[in-house]
């Protein structure tokens, strides 16, 4: 079958890394502002601010929390061909075996892989149909990176499927 060469992708929220910094940053915040005397908060030309640290203690709590909540939640969020039907399945936000946002469509009816690099920031994939729409919920975070091989082994088990890189 087609869609043995295309590797299962699943990724949770306990399992990404950015969760982690979010936590880690959040809980040095946090820490920081709890050992930090709001009096002694002043510059060397004498300009002091006591707000900021209270205000860095609870944003550090609120993005500690934020994280901690998520990963207690724990969504998963990937993408897989069915062995049954061959369709590709994917989703985002899901919260145990079922619920967020699902999409799926037989490799057969997909026409384009666009891949968008983007320098500031992390690139952006889309997936469109044979009629040109662009599907919901799927992008680079239900595909495993570099989001070029995983197109190229899509486009290699159907050759119609166009691959699209834009710099």
């Amino acid at each position: 079958m087609a869609g043995t060469s295309i590797p299962s992708y699943r990724r949770s929220a306990r399992t990404d890394y950015r969760m982690w910094l979010l936590l880690v940053f959040g809980t040095v915040f946090f820490w920081a502002g709890s050992v930090i005397d709001p009096a002694d908060n002043c510059s060397e030309d004498g300009e002091c601010a006591p707000w900021l640290v209270p205000l860095a203690q609870g944003l550090g709590a609120l993005v500690a929390a934020g994280a901690a909540m998520n990963m207690l939640a724990n969504p998963n969020r990937g993408s897989f061909v069915e062995p049954a039907t061959g369709d590709l399945i994917w989703w985002q936000g899901r919260i145990g075996a079922t619920g967020g946002d699902e999409g799926r469509i037989h490799p057969s009816r997909i026409a384009k892989i666009r891949i968008v690099r983007q320098e500031d920031s992390n690139d952006v994939v889309h997936l469109y149909d044979l009629d040109g729409d662009r599907l919901f919920w799927f992008d680079e975070e239900v595909i495993p990176w570099p989001y070029e091989r995983w197109a190229g082994r899509l486009a290699a088990a159907w050759p119609h499927i166009a691959v699209e890189v834009v710099d």
